[in-house]
């Protein structure tokens, strides 16, 4: 039996406009649902408080329970969620299929946290106990993105959950389906009591709305910094909690000891994957100037031996852009790069949605696709001749994500990464990473730090409160 039934995707019926969900590669039409309007968050936010009291209470075991069964059920109906990733978001099936494994891993690690210690005893002056214990936040607002729907939902969804919390998730309307009702379809079935989750699927309004509810204390949002900046001023006037997971323009470093052989696919990977639609995509190339022309030319074979198409109906590399408005952001991209003297080695050209795998040379700080995050198939490649020069070109970005730092040397690797501020760092490898056991963030204009993972979750998802306890009353001097 199919765990997603078109019918009943949406067990509230939702008072904003139908909106068709369609596949990217095809523009046909996959399904109608129905988006959140303000007031329709205002009611689920109600609902959740009221179920959320009741969660708290249940006892650890039965919360992991649930999440453990999610995890399973992930694997379970693998099949058809991934025809679902590939299909709305244009995925090709193994990115699918990694999706669909840290999903659940997302879960079991989730279901760990419910059973984690919850404080500690504390010293005191007085004659008492006392302690601090980690209580549920509340209801926590989910705002997740189209790119990696299912990852960017999960990994905030199920460790809310597990540590007793309710939770509104809005995910974005073009991947409605297997960003949000997909994991509201496998907690249900794995016995998670309704009104804990509510899927909201809605434009500015309905996120808006999300964050100004007074039922909602904390907010996870995944998105661009544009609209985080947004989220997080918000969220400050109305003195709640902002987990800010942003953009980037992540570096890769290519040293002089590298060897061209191993990172050319391992450079193609990190600009190429998802059609560069990955918040920790390569977004620059800075390549040892002794490597400079043989990487552009193999970098650039290797983009124009990628094949793209439909990830449903074919074998391709990569699948479509998202969307008309994402394509014309990137191509413009690289065009006012093109105008500014960068030469487009590779690719530079899209048929319908599916855009070339692109590599730009030449480019320097007036290149805007060198500059800016492109969110889409495009590697700059730039040369260095120093160690410094390199540190100061990867750190001289608004963005702190990923940084990757390829040499045969891993200690110099190390010591290079020391000096470029990032929330992650990966040596001989590319920027593009991602474990369920691992915390995940950026600095600056990448966002407020760390969060996913582990000990994060516990702060990002419960509030620390002190209890002390006296046998007897307490005497004052009046």
């Amino acid at each position: 039996m199919p765990l997603l039934d078109t019918r009943t995707w949406q067990p509230y019926a939702l008072a904003g406009p139908g909106y068709t969900v369609t596949e990217p590669a095809t523009g046909q039409a996959l399904g109608t649902l129905a988006l959140a309007t303000p007031e329709d968050v205002g009611a689920a936010a109600g609902r959740a408080a009221a179920a959320q009291r009741e969660w708290a209470r249940a006892p650890h075991f039965a919360r992991a329970a649930v999440l453990r069964k999610a995890g399973d059920l992930f694997t379970a109906h693998a099949a058809e969620l991934r025809e679902w990733i590939v299909r709305e978001s244009g995925s090709v099936p193994g990115k699918a299929d990694f999706e669909l494994h840290v999903a659940a891993q997302e879960c079991y690690e989730a279901a760990a946290l419910a059973s984690r210690p919850a404080g500690q005893v504390l010293p005191s002056e007085a004659p008492r106990l006392s302690y601090t214990r980690r209580v549920p936040a509340g209801v926590v607002g989910v705002i997740s993105p189209f790119n990696a729907p299912l990852i960017l939902s999960i990994r905030s969804v199920a460790p809310a959950l597990a540590l007793g919390n309710a939770v509104l998730l809005k995910p974005d309307p073009r991947t409605a389906v297997c960003g949000g009702l997909s994991l509201a379809a496998v907690l249900a079935a794995a016995g998670l009591p309704q009104d804990l989750l509510h899927v909201l699927p809605g434009g500015p309004d309905a996120g808006q709305a999300l964050v100004s509810d007074p039922r909602v204390p904390v907010i996870s949002f995944t998105g661009s910094t544009a609209a985080g900046r947004a989220v997080g001023e918000a969220a400050g006037r109305h003195l709640k909690r902002a987990h800010l997971e942003l953009g980037g323009n992540s570096a890769m470093i290519v040293l002089e000891d590298a060897d061209l052989d191993a990172v050319i696919s391992t450079a193609a990977w990190g600009s190429f994957f998802h059609q560069g639609q990955i918040c920790m995509t390569t977004g620059r190339h800075l390549v040892h100037a002794s490597l400079y022309d043989e990487y552009v030319e193999r970098l650039a074979a290797k983009a124009d031996s990628l094949a793209v198409g439909d990830p449903y109906r074919d074998h391709v590399h990569l699948g479509p852009i998202i969307d008309a408005g994402q394509l014309a952001k990137i191509s413009g991209l690289v065009e006012s790069s093109r105008a500014a003297g960068a030469k487009i080695a590779a690719g530079g050209t899209h048929d319908r949605l599916f855009y070339r795998p692109t590599v730009l040379a030449h480019v320097d700080d007036h290149t805007p696709a060198y500059t800016e995050e492109v969110f889409g198939p495009v590697a700059p490649v730039r040369p260095f001749t120093t160690t410094d020069e390199a540190a100061a070109l990867a750190a001289q970005s608004p963005y702190g994500l990923s940084l990757g730092v390829v040499t045969r040397d891993t200690a110099r690797g190390l010591d290079l990464a020391e000096r470029i501020p990032t929330g992650i760092v990966h040596i001989n490898d590319q920027t593009v990473n991602d474990e369920a056991v691992a915390p995940f963030g950026g600095v600056a204009a990448s966002g407020t730090g760390a969060r996913f993972g582990g000990e994060a979750n516990l702060e990002a998802f419960t509030e620390l409160r002190w209890t002390t306890v006296r046998g007897d009353v307490a005497p004052y001097p009046f």
